[in-house]
């Protein structure tokens, strides 16, 4: 007589039996009396593992409709860490260097356009995504002013909101400067002319935002380094604030 092979919920439900998946997944006291499938055990579950408390124990209804959130908040993250992916590989083949003699920074943009196996591709996806980040983010915000989710008690989420927005914006504009083409010099030279209308301390704005009295290549080498390294530092950190909040205010907030 043949034995039949394991289906694959039994070989899931094996596989849940082992001790490797219960230190992973259901750590903490409800191994000790037996894990049962009841609202207290899967609240503990969650609660005691990082993988599960990623997720809330209960979701409202209304959060579950499309028609309610259409998404943005996670559109909007989802477009930062495609970002993020496209401007390491990005980040591989350009170098932040515009003295008048080689112009590296315009010569690697180039290179990558003409030269790298999906150079071109990866620079467009960059692009369009940081443009559709700050379209997602703006949209977001929008709605979540439309659908009153800025009341108590979410003032503070709403503040770290408006922070993540100016940060977006910040990404956005530092990121124009490095193709270094005249398009994005004269673009920049614009943009940070309105530094020299801050009241009180006029000089020291535009000295800060351009290393100098004019655009230059220590300019670039700010911006790059405010592109790669600082702006993204911060809204991750923002960024997981905030999703914690929305964690500890109760989830989605709840139509007006």
């Amino acid at each position: 007589m043949k034995l039949k092979p394991p289906s694959a919920m039994q070989a899931f439900d094996r596989v849940r039996e082992t001790e490797v998946w219960k230190s992973i997944f259901r750590p903490g006291s409800i191994f000790r009396r037996g894990y049962q499938d009841t609202q207290r055990d899967r609240a503990l579950a969650a609660m005691n593992n990082f993988l599960y408390h990623l997720h809330p124990v209960r979701v409202k209804r209304h959060g579950l409709k499309l028609t309610y959130t259409f998404c943005l908040g996670g559109l909007s993250f989802f477009l930062f860490v495609l970002l993020t992916v496209t401007g390491i590989f990005l980040m591989f083949f350009y170098r932040p260097s515009a003295d008048i003699a080689s112009a590296q920074a315009y010569a690697d943009m180039q290179n990558i356009m003409t030269s790298v196996f999906f150079g071109n591709m990866v620079r467009g996806v960059h692009r369009w995504a940081a443009h559709l980040m700050v379209f997602t983010v703006a949209l977001h915000m929008a709605r979540v002013f439309y659908t009153g989710a800025y009341k108590p008690p979410r003032e503070f989420n709403w503040v770290i909101g408006v922070i993540l927005l100016f940060l977006t914006l910040g990404l956005s504009f530092t990121g124009y400067l490095l193709p270094w083409d005249q398009l994005s010099m004269w673009a920049v030279s614009v943009g940070t002319s309105l530094g020299g209308y801050a009241p009180f301390v006029a000089k020291q704005a535009n000295f800060l935002l351009l290393g100098g009295s004019v655009v230059s290549p220590n300019t670039l080498m700010r911006w790059y380094v405010l592109h790669v390294i600082a702006l993204p530092f911060v809204i991750v950190i923002f960024m997981a604030v905030h999703f914690w909040r929305i964690r500890k205010d109760g989830g989605i907030s709840g139509p007006l």
